[in-house]
């Protein structure tokens, strides 16, 4: 009887997170095999635009594993018509392999929404699911769900120790955006998106419109978070037409000041070390302000933009002193977009609008406040500005 795992997914592209997951099951569950099913049409989720089409992401997953002999890339959701459902591909690989045991390799987000899917129970009949961990997930969260499988379904819920790689292919396409997804990928992966010209290059992103721009820089966020960098680009036009501030370049500024906001971490250091600017002082800095760094040297290098557009980007967390009225403008923008509902945020709107300094001076000394009564040490740069700003008042 042989142990078969089975890794369904989009695969859009496959990155050394998916690899490192099929040899971690292997490892952990001795399986014999271990097939890869690429989808062709997932019915969970839409594919994002400039997606390789069906076949494309087939000769990728086959190129990923090329090097794992016991690895096998099966393309039977592709020959299937309508979606891609795991309960269908599960049916078809029981039928040639009745007697061995079939394991379902599940990712973070696939393995807590299981008991959602289309004959989530036929599923757990047919084979034992497999879920390698990631460290970011609540262990409540894993736990109840192992428990609720095993309970409604009488499956049996194998959990990875956490040794895969933590990555997801929307980091992985971001980061090909931005020109920086080399080390994510197996090399042949990385060779084939390279002369297949897959995926956005960092070049289609150059000297776009301002309609063009807006349209790119949506698929680069997390959904929640468009509202908020629309709302800021709203604002930001406001706050530039008050205070005799180039609309356009406030425009920009607002729609890329949280363009790396999605990338995790490590992702914005990887980003850093990338565009070689990697030092001891980044590795240092404050996780949450890491994006304001990143998304201004890919406003620079991936978004051709001007040197204030990339400086109001670069300081729209902490400010600094001297800083222009763009960045004040930009600063101040993100703070009080019309998304944004937290107690006080009315008067910052209502200040900014009278006064921009003076606003920006409110809304700094309240973050201050609200750092010290949480014991959160401030950036320093924070301080300093709000002091030069309250010199610059006298």
């Amino acid at each position: 009887m042989a142990r078969i795992g089975i890794f369904g997914g989009s695969f859009n592209p496959p990155h050394w997170g998916h690899v490192q997951a099929v040899v971690a099951a292997r490892e952990a569950l001795a399986l014999d095999q271990v097939f890869l099913v690429p989808a062709a049409n997932p019915p969970h989720k839409q594919m994002p635009a400039h997606t390789p089409d069906a076949q494309l992401r087939l000769l990728l997953t086959r190129l990923a594993v090329a090097d794992l002999e016991w690895a096998e890339v099966l393309d039977i959701e592709l020959r299937r018509e309508g979606p891609s459902y795991t309960v269908d591909t599960l049916r078809q690989l029981r039928d040639v392999y009745p007697e061995d045991e079939l394991f379902l390799i599940l990712g973070t987000d696939m393995f807590l929404s299981l008991h959602r899917w289309y004959q989530a129970a036929q599923i757990c009949q047919m084979a034992q699911i497999v879920f390698a961990a990631r460290t970011d997930r609540n262990e409540e969260d894993i736990s109840a769900q192992k428990q609720r499988l095993e309970r409604e379904f009488g499956t049996k819920v194998h959990i990875l120790a956490n040794e895969v790689l933590e990555l997801s292919s929307t980091e992985v396409r971001q980061m090909l955006a931005f020109g920086c997804a080399g080390s994510l990928l197996p090399p042949k992966v990385s060779a084939a998106v390279k002369d297949l010209n897959l995926y956005s290059k960092p070049a289609d992103f150059r000297r776009l419109s301002l309609e063009d721009l807006a349209q790119t820089i949506v698929p680069l966020h997390k959904k929640r978070r468009i509202p908020h960098v629309l709302g800021c680009r709203e604002t930001a036009v406001a706050l530039a037409r008050q205070n005799s501030v180039d609309e356009t370049l406030a425009a920009r500024a607002a729609l890329l000041h949280d363009v790396t906001k999605a990338l995790d971490t490590p992702m914005q250091l990887q980003l850093c070390a990338d565009y070689g600017m990697m030092d001891a002082q980044i590795k240092a800095m404050q996780p949450q302000l890491l994006h304001a760094l990143t998304g201004s040297l890919v406003a620079d290098r991936v978004f051709g933009e001007c040197a204030e557009v990339c400086e109001a980007i670069r300081w729209h967390t902490t400010g600094h002193p001297g800083m222009t009225t763009l960045e004040k403008v930009i600063f101040t923008a993100d703070i009080i977009e019309p998304s944004r509902d937290y107690p006080g945020v009315e008067k910052k709107r209502s200040l900014a609008f009278e006064d921009l300094d003076k606003g920006m001076i409110f809304a700094m000394e309240r973050s201050l406040e609200h750092l010290h009564e949480q014991h959160i040490e401030p950036d320093p740069m924070t301080a300093q500005t709000l002091s030069w700003m309250r010199e610059m008042q006298r």
